[in-house]
């Protein structure tokens, strides 16, 4: 079953021009974003210890999101890329993080929608870089894959919030949340960078 919403807003265009004109800087951000998402799996473990019906599965998902780290290193080295020497402030990651309710309950669902979205997000430009590589079958087969991977991502952390909050609210709650992730999206500087 299908929990996750349709993102309010696509990527403009330019993004993956952008991308594409430098993509070694596009493939360092991506191993550094693989990366974070393994952390933020494992930290939602850290906090809510307590929530036990999603710990299996958040630490299987911390875990393939390693593995996407572990393969987008491989394809930087083949290329003579090297991972970049600090993780620099996500300016998408920060405004998202900005929504989020101060009361620590509230607080666990909007992680919870909010990380659906970033996933969300993060298949529909998975999806356009695989569209837009021409030239190396391998690049295009791993960027295909990981598409559908976030995609499936996006699913399980609505369904973690249904675990411990009303539908309803669930919902609606994600339905706001993605309205203005829409908007953060059209407003930010393009840059050569999943967000």
């Amino acid at each position: 079953m299908k929990y996750s919403l349709e993102l309010a807003a696509a990527t403009r265009p330019e993004w993956v021009q952008t991308v594409m004109a430098d993509f070694p800087a596009f493939l360092q951000d991506h191993a550094d974003c693989e990366r974070k998402a393994s952390a933020m799996a494992m930290s939602f473990v850290a906090k809510y210890p307590d929530r036990v019906e999603i710990i299996p599965e958040l630490i299987e998902t911390a875990l393939e999101e390693l593995d996407h780290f572990r393969q987008v290193y491989a394809h930087m080295a083949k290329r003579g890329v090297r991972l970049a020497r600090e993780i620099t402030e996500d300016p998408y990651i920060n405004a998202l993080l900005e929504l989020c309710h101060t009361d620590p309950l509230n607080r666990f669902l909007d992680r919870l929608l909010l990380a659906s979205i970033i996933e969300c997000r993060g298949a529909e430009r998975f999806r356009l870089v695989c569209d837009a590589i021409e030239s190396d079958a391998e690049l295009k087969e791993f960027y295909h894959h990981l598409w559908a991977s976030e995609a499936k991502h996006g699913n399980i952390f609505v369904k973690f919030a249904r675990n411990y909050f009303d539908e309803k609210k669930v919902h609606s709650r994600l339905k706001e949340l993605n309205e203005a992730e829409g908007k953060i999206v059209g407003s930010l500087d393009l840059r050569s960078a999943l967000h």
